[in-house]
């Protein structure tokens, strides 16, 4: 039996193998610093909506623009590896893994944008701060796996990717439990609805966030044992309006 962990390297000559570990460490060194900014856009954005501060809020989605550059550059450069050097088996699954990986990342950087432009409009209604706790709990969760997820990308590091993977029932659960606890407010008090409404919109984005973070723990999987995880991705229940809210958000 061979061992899954072996390199799997097609036979290359040493003037291309060189070649193509140059292109590699630049690409992978592009999808570092993609998931750097990444990560500051959610910070900003999640510190942005919880101190209602409309200026960290838009430091977050000036840094989109970035982010989106630095998607292009990685497609780009990794058709033209895949074009020079024919890479095979592993060595393909890098190129590829890593256009996800910057994918998934993306959309979290959109996803972060889409909570900066909602700051404004909750900055400018004043309400009980305990009705953002559960939302600051739940972007600091989030936030933490994203970052393990890097890390478990940085270092091919299977066990943090799974315990991301694995923890992807637990955002799901903590949004459920987090829109009933809005709707709860939002009958106390027909004042709250514009307000919770805006932070439901606000949850959802932040775990969708966790569900591009899952994403890329099934992608260092896929990256390091040349397979897709066999288990069906573990999910929480939603209820119909947290699904009705993702619909439309």
């Amino acid at each position: 039996m061979t061992d899954s962990h072996a390199p799997e390297r097609a036979p290359m000559t040493d003037h291309t193998t060189k070649a193509f570990d140059v292109d590699l460490r630049e690409i992978t060194g592009m999808v570092a610093d993609m998931g750097h900014e990444v990560e500051k856009e959610i910070a900003h954005a999640l510190d942005g909506l919880g101190n209602r501060d409309a200026d960290l809020a838009q430091r977050a989605i000036a840094l989109d623009a970035g982010i989106d550059a630095l998607q292009h550059e990685i497609e780009e450069k990794a058709v033209l590896t895949i074009a020079r050097r024919q890479p095979m088996a592993i060595d393909l699954r890098e190129i590829i893994g890593a256009v996800r990986i910057a994918n998934d990342l993306e959309r979290m950087g959109d996803l972060a944008k889409n909570i900066g432009k909602r700051v404004g409009p909750l900055s400018e209604d004043l309400h009980p701060a305990n009705l953002m706790l559960g939302v600051e709990r739940m972007g600091e969760l989030v936030l933490g796996r994203i970052r393990q997820v890097l890390d478990s990308y940085a270092k091919r590091d299977l066990e943090l990717a799974l315990t991301v993977w694995n923890g992807d029932e637990e955002i799901d659960s903590a949004c459920t439990s987090l829109f009933r606890e809005l709707l709860t407010y939002m009958m106390e008090d027909p004042r709250n609805i514009t307000y919770c409404l805006h932070l439901m919109f606000c949850a959802k984005n932040i775990e969708r966030m966790g569900d591009h973070a899952t994403n890329i723990a099934e992608t260092v999987y896929y990256i390091v044992e040349g397979r897709a995880i066999a288990e069906q991705r573990p999910k929480g229940d939603t209820t119909s309006f947290a699904a009705m809210i993702g619909e439309r958000s």
